[in-house]
């Protein structure tokens, strides 16, 4: 998001945006070694429902075909989920098909149902403001040049002009309240005490009315989407049946969790985030890095575009030498990189190493070492804040005591420089930004700053 949220970003110039799509040094090809791209989405684990997976394989095989999937502006940034859709539709447009990237500034008025109770409902101000910001995320991982350029779609424009009394003559009569009430959606709130409305109730025909209109309009034929939204997915696909006569095709990606069942990228509630205002690169690099040697090898495969020789290779070395975590940093570097860029990737690597006493704390810019800083125990201070009071303050030592004594025994280091008087004050030591950064041993870390 750009500093100035209250515009959202300008799409003039679209067909520049495909200069982005792969970083210098970040290759993006399917895997040569597969036959098809359908053998490549299995491989990695991206198909975990589908309608007729055979069809699907051959759809997929010939000739190039148009196919959806749909962000729901309900946040003002997507998320570590959407990014699972994001690349797909991305590998899906390297094997020569047509992406649509539907942003939908009218479902994302509604909300699709959540498990446990209503949406808060966003204004249409806002709503048409997240529209854009999430158009232009979309956009980055997509080509908007040569034969099979990707397309952004918004359902309001088809949604907005249709008449209450049209939907249901149109569309309502198409779809059977029993199978409406069959979804996994729908059920688990109809089974809760928050119970369900209308409103979220019609969600999956508005959803419907998408995928029909877009197999009108572009000869829509396949969408993608979380197998959480199979429900909702699956009520596209019928609707063209019933009114076109056709079959069309639904893939569900497998909802991502780590080996120990918690839901992938969120730590007590937080999101990671795609926007750099809301989860900064360095953070967004430090998450991917501290991924866990059981699910590293799985996130390669699907946020990554390493060949399946390179991922086996890197399985080894997690079995091997899970020390040097290999996999880890490989991981974490390529898909910083593909969200964020190589420069700020650069930097993330650089603003750690930096904390690390490897690295220069003074050649990092404001916005990285606070970021950095951010992930860290940190306190406001004065010039006259003694460092003993900055490390009981920040939690580094359980008493002043401990900290003169810390000091004597060489082990504190402020700004990387090892402090050896124990009345030393923070005095000059502000960086970039009034950070300073205080270190007790190797590895342990806070930050300060300094008014």
């Amino acid at each position: 998001m750009s500093a100035d949220s209250s515009n959202p970003p300008s799409l003039v110039g679209l067909d520049t945006v495909s200069e982005t799509v792969a970083p210098p040094g970040i290759v993006q090809q399917n895997d040569p070694s597969f036959d098809d791209i359908w053998d490549e989405l299995v491989y990695r684990g991206l198909v975990h429902v589908s309608t007729d997976p055979a069809e699907l394989k051959s759809l997929l095989a010939g000739d190039p075909i148009t196919f959806y999937c749909g962000f729901d502006p309900t946040a003002p940034s997507l998320h570590l989920g959407n990014l699972v859709q994001l690349l797909v539709m991305r590998r899906l447009q390297l094997a020569g098909h047509k992406p649509l990237g539907l942003v939908g500034g009218s479902t994302g008025l509604i909300g699709d149902p959540r498990p446990s109770a209503e949406r808060t409902l966003n204004t249409k101000d806002t709503v048409a403001e997240w529209v854009g910001y999430l158009q232009s995320q979309v956009a980055r991982f997509l080509s908007f040049d040569g034969n099979n350029a990707a397309r952004l779609v918004n359902n309001l424009d088809w949604t907005a002009p249709l008449s209450a009394i049209d939907f249901l003559r149109d569309i309502g009569k198409h779809f059977r309240v029993g199978t409406m009430l069959k979804k996994d959606a729908v059920s688990a709130r109809l089974n809760s005490d928050a119970g369900i409305s209308y409103t979220e109730f019609s969600y999956q025909i508005l959803q419907g009315l998408d995928y029909l209109e877009l197999y009108r309009s572009y000869g829509c034929v396949l969408q993608t989407g979380g197998s959480d939204q199979w429900g909702n997915l699956t009520s596209g696909t019928d609707l063209i049946h019933r009114t076109e006569h056709v079959s069309v095709h639904a893939i569900g990606t497998p909802l991502i969790t780590n080996s120990d069942g918690t839901k992938f990228g969120k730590s007590e509630g937080n999101a990671i985030w795609l926007d750099p205002a809301l989860t900064s690169p360095y953070a967004f690099y430090q998450f991917w890095l501290n991924t866990d040697d059981a699910d590293v090898i799985d996130r390669l495969k699907i946020f990554s575009f390493r060949p399946r020789t390179e991922i086996e290779r890197l399985a080894q070395a997690v079995a091997d030498e899970p020390f040097r975590r290999e996999a880890q940093r490989a991981l974490a570097y390529e898909v910083t990189a593909l969200v964020h860029g190589v420069a700020a990737t650069d930097a993330a690597i650089a603003a750690a190493a930096a904390l690390f006493g490897q690295g220069e704390l003074a050649d990092l810019d404001e916005a990285t070492l606070g970021a950095a800083i951010a992930e860290l125990p940190n306190v406001p201070a004065t010039a006259e804040t003694t460092v003993v009071e900055a490390l009981l303050d920040t939690g580094l030592v359980s008493s002043l005591g401990e900290g003169r004594r810390a000091i004597a025994q060489g082990g504190v280091y402020l700004n990387n420089a090892k402090v050896s008087d124990e009345s030393a004050a923070l005095g000059g030591a502000a960086l970039a930004g009034g950070f300073a950064v205080l270190r007790r041993g190797k590895k342990t870390l806070a930050g300060v700053t300094i008014s």
